[in-house]
């Protein structure tokens, strides 16, 4: 079983998300530590890009603070090198086509697979598209995470099926954000991706308090967290760390009592 898959095989599993180089690599690098050790199951690591068109405001700012640090895809790079020393769970780059495109696709996958990533997530490029990135993902061990929406309805099924690592179901329409609102739709997609496949799903997109995250692991396989921790790393900069790390906790507490409950 691949670590990813692997992630979700021990109860509902807690996803954490990060922008790499926000407020700085180093802090990134601490970051990632202590939210592996709080208990995430996978961190997904956000290449810092100029048009992230699917990151709400949070998000958005903090990959512009990123580049205005000088952060590149190599320096991303080199920190996780030096992370995988220290951290074992599954780590996912999420960013966008156009980064790995003008990195070339082949040289970057490469890369990822050398530095010990386990798979790779771009929002902007649609499931009928997957083509361009999924075959050289392969090639390499990474994979290819695809995305579904309450707007996929009638392909759920059919992007399910292809599904590799984990399915992200995205809980509500729009860009990333923290809300208090989610679509009703999350549990019938869950529904028609367990008829097909026993790849796990994944529910993100505005989910920011323990109550919610208990409600949206109830209905599926895990929870995935962004702008919530991008938002008090915003506030606390290079001081973020233990915020960060008891908010982790905070949040995999709640996931774990859903364990309790369904074991």
């Amino acid at each position: 079983m691949n670590r990813l898959k692997q992630a979700f095989s021990n109860g509902k599993a807690f996803v954490a998300f990060l922008t790499c180089g926000d407020p700085d690599l180093e802090t990134t690098e601490r970051l990632i530590e202590s939210i592996a050790n709080a208990g995430a199951d996978v961190i997904e690591l956000g290449i810092p890009f100029s048009d992230p068109t699917a990151e709400g405001p949070v998000i958005q700012a903090a990959n512009l603070r990123a580049l205005k640090n000088g952060v590149t895809t190599d320096l991303v790079f080199e920190m996780v090198r030096r992370v995988r020393k220290k951290v074992t769970v599954p780590l996912v780059f999420m960013t966008y086509a156009n980064v790995v495109f003008s990195y070339g696709t082949e040289r970057f996958l490469k890369t990822a697979a050398e530095i010990g990533m386990d798979g790779l997530i771009l929002p902007d490029v649609p499931f009928e598209e997957k083509e361009e990135f999924e075959p050289v993902c392969k090639q390499y061990g990474i994979d290819f995470v695809s995305l579904v929406s309450p707007t996929s309805h009638s392909r759920v099924k059919q992007i399910a099926q292809q599904a590799q690592g984990f399915l992200y179901c995205v809980s509500s329409l729009g860009v990333t954000g923290v809300r208090s609102e989610f679509s009703t739709e999350v549990q019938e997609i869950a529904a028609l991706v367990r008829e097909v496949t026993d790849t796990p799903v994944a529910v993100g997109f505005g989910i920011s308090t323990p109550e919610q995250a208990k409600q949206m692991a109830e209905i599926s396989d895990g929870v995935i967290v962004g702008s919530a921790i991008v938002k008090i790393i915003g506030i606390y900069g290079g001081d973020s760390v233990p915020h960060v790390e008891e908010y982790v906790r905070e949040m995999k507490k709640a996931i774990c009592r859903v364990n309790a409950v369904v074991h």
